[in-house]
């Protein structure tokens, strides 16, 4: 086997034989505790010191589907966590908001992805409410719920994993591949924004971008021990304007292609998405071009 890119990471054949032979060696272990001893034996961790167990349990997965390497069976089927927060619906407080900014009096923004009860709200808000539901979070991920002083909740976001590539924000960065590849780890998508459906308050949206913005650096380096420099966010055209993302000064750089990453014969259509960026460090093409 020649050498493999995969989750980030440059797999030689030595490296092969040493996920060989702890499958051989362990023929009873589950995949969680297979990728789990790959990582201490690679000492493959993030910037915080936490072992990087989902990175490594996909890298497996992916050898696997190349026919390289056999696995054992899952021993748990994966829940949808998009139908487990549908069945489990909240009654929420539909009471209609509707005023100016400013008579919402002092809002809190709260990162909540330690706290398991805030977490969980979060969930149930967009798998209810979002257009796209909500199916989980893999990888390094924030999340925010914004509420005002009677603690009720007016939004939630979520920031993960950037998308692999993107051909107008790459050459708007200033990458080549390698360094995209060595890189993205240190750019966020904001893969969701949701304002309840019954808080219709101008301008609120923009607001919240702004003051989120403002910490995203500090509370990506406080739980993973790495700094971002670039916070992205693609934008569905036929529903949305993107007026927000402009007034809270994100960058419109372009557009998606319409298609997916498994549309190889072209044939697939997916929808048209405006890409917005924000520079989160004046720095930030030295720093994601090394």
């Amino acid at each position: 086997m020649n050498e493999l890119v995969l989750q980030g990471r440059t797999l030689t054949p030595k490296d092969r034989a040493t996920i060989e032979e702890l499958i051989a060696t362990h023929p009873g272990w589950s995949r969680r505790q297979l990728s789990r001893q790959l990582c201490v034996q690679w000492n493959w961790r993030n910037a915080a010191g936490q072992i990087k167990d989902m990175a490594a349990r996909s890298l497996l997965v992916k050898l696997q589907e190349r026919g390289l390497i056999e696995l054992p069976e899952r021993r748990q089927v994966p829940s949808n966590r998009m139908r487990s927060q549908r069945l489990e619906a909240r009654d929420w407080d539909q009471v209609p908001i509707e005023c100016s900014l400013k008579d919402l009096g002092r809002l809190e923004l709260a990162e909540v992805s330690a706290d398991g009860v805030h977490r969980s709200v979060l969930a149930s808000a967009l798998a209810q409410f979002h257009y796209l539901g909500y199916a989980g979070t893999v990888g390094e991920n924030l999340q925010y719920t914004v509420s005002d002083e009677q603690g009720r909740l007016l939004a939630v976001l979520l920031f993960g994993s950037s998308a692999w590539k993107a051909k107008d924000r790459d050459e708007f960065i200033g990458w080549n591949p390698k360094q995209r590849q060595e890189n993205l780890h240190l750019t966020t998508n904001n893969t969701r924004f949701l304002i309840l459906p019954w808080v219709k308050v101008p301008h609120l949206a923009s607001w919240i971008l702004g003051q989120v913005t403002r910490r995203l650096g500090e509370d990506w380096q406080r739980k993973y021990g790495h700094w971002i420099f670039l916070a992205e966010s693609f934008v569905e055209r036929d529903r949305f304007r993107g007026a927000a993302y402009r007034a809270a000064h994100w960058i419109e750089v372009g557009s998606t292609t319409g298609r997916t990453r498994q549309d190889r014969d072209r044939s697939m259509k997916v929808a048209i998405k405006d890409i917005y960026l924000y520079p989160l460090k004046k720095s930030f093409r030295q720093e994601l071009c090394r």
